[in-house]
């Protein structure tokens, strides 16, 4: 990925036990209730479908590459719900030879009426966004992070019913390459996306929007438009045990992990640390070892809590304006 500078200039506790399952709150529609609702909703066992389609080139030397369909089952908790933050960790169950091997994905927070948001501003870096109080009325914002707890990206919007569907839908945000991207050196080195999300009687959806850009002759320039529509299908048949048993063993490390980026983003002005195609971040790999490290018995939470921070703390620096 090139490391270019530029602004994003977009107009961006009491814990519950481990793996508590989230009862949805009967409300009236548009209300508070009905928006924590809907969050509240997409926490459960799931047969995940990830279908992702380059659809229309924005340049004329530019061919969409094949779309792609994949799949999998992840285990969705609420981690954290004080009722204004809402925090979804995702857990992916993969078979490995036979057995089930749990990889930590992706985690949503989910915030009502933010002060600020952290939001992707360029290669490698994350900086706030501030919500005038008129900008931020009656809205949620989500911020989206990666495997290690490093920030993805961040957006805002309002819980609405469109053609009798409730949803979400987010404004444009800047986002960095996914994996799936990153590792083939594509020309485009990062996404300007659109993010949906609502409850369907099997489960729940996440759709995106994907213009993907990168630089060419010195300017910032559209190169092709994705979607993408993940489907999440309730379904309890995997292993859904081993996501309970990696949680139970890592999540006190993990919780750790959570506020020490908290902690950098706000004496840093933000999150600057060098992505990395494979992982997401130069130390994404190190940080989710140690955490079966502490699975396997091989370390001590505590041991393991001091070598993470010591790796984020020295992988990170200011932000910058």
């Amino acid at each position: 990925m090139k490391r270019l500078c530029f602004a994003a200039a977009l107009a961006v506790l009491a814990p519950l036990p481990a793996f508590a399952q989230a009862v949805p709150l009967a409300a009236p529609a548009g209300s508070f209730e009905a928006d924590r609702a809907d969050i509240l909703g997409m926490a459960g066992n799931y047969k995940v479908k990830f279908d992702m389609q380059e659809a229309t080139p924005w340049r004329a030397d530019y061919t969409p590459i094949p779309s792609k369909v994949s799949g999998g089952f992840e285990a969705v908790r609420v981690i954290e719900d004080n009722g204004r933050v809402i925090r979804l960790q995702h857990l992916l169950v993969v078979d490995a030879g036979g057995k089930p091997m749990v990889i930590k994905h992706w985690r949503q927070d989910w915030e009502y009426e933010p002060a600020r948001v952290l939001t992707y501003a360029g290669p490698d870096a994350w900086r706030w966004t501030a919500l005038s109080p008129e900008a931020r009325k009656g809205v949620w914002s989500q911020t989206v992070y990666q495997v290690d707890d490093s920030p993805r990206y961040g957006g805002w919007g309002k819980w609405e019913s469109v053609g009798g569907v409730r949803r979400w839908q987010s404004g444009q945000s800047w986002r960095p390459l996914a994996r799936r991207d990153a590792i083939r050196g594509p020309v485009y080195d990062r996404y300007l996306g659109i993010n949906r999300h609502a409850l369907s009687p099997a489960g729940w959806i996440h759709w995106q929007d994907n213009l993907k850009m990168g630089e060419v002759s010195g300017a910032l320039t559209p190169i092709v438009q994705e979607y993408v529509l993940n489907s999440y299908t309730r379904n309890d048949g995997f292993e859904v045990k081993a996501a309970e048993d990696y949680w139970a063993a890592t999540k006190g490390y993990w919780a750790a992990i959570r506020a020490e980026w908290d902690r950098i983003a706000a004496a840093k002005g933000g999150v600057r640390i060098t992505e990395e195609a494979d992982h997401g971040t130069v130390i994404s790999g190190r940080v989710l070892e140690i955490a079966d490290e502490i699975q396997a018995g091989k370390t001590s939470e505590a041991d393991a809590i001091r070598t993470a921070k010591a790796l984020m703390d020295q992988a990170t620096r200011a932000a910058g304006g």
